[in-house]
C-alpha cells in the first residue's frame, strides 16, 4: 500500500476543537507543513474530518 502525503493548506485556527485536535495529532503545525502517513483506515478517517483544510496526494 502506498503512503499519503498530507499538506495543511488552510489554518486550523478558529475551527472546531475536534478538527484542531486532528490536525495536531497528524503532526501538522503550520500552513504548508506536510507529513507522510500510512494509507490505512485510521488515517483516512482523520482526513475525512479535515478534508477542507488539507491536500492529500499518494506517494509511492
Amino acid at each position: 500500500m502506498a503512503d499519503l502525503k498530507i499538506t495543511l493548506i488552510r489554518s486550523a485556527a478558529h475551527r472546531l476543537p475536534k478538527q484542531r485536535a486532528i490536525v495536531k495529532s497528524l503532526g501538522l503545525g503550520r500552513v504548508n507543513s506536510s507529513v507522510v502517513k500510512p494509507n490505512n483506515e485510521a488515517t483516512r478517517g482523520a482526513i475525512f474530518h479535515i478534508a477542507h483544510l488539507v491536500n492529500v496526494e499518494e506517494v509511492k
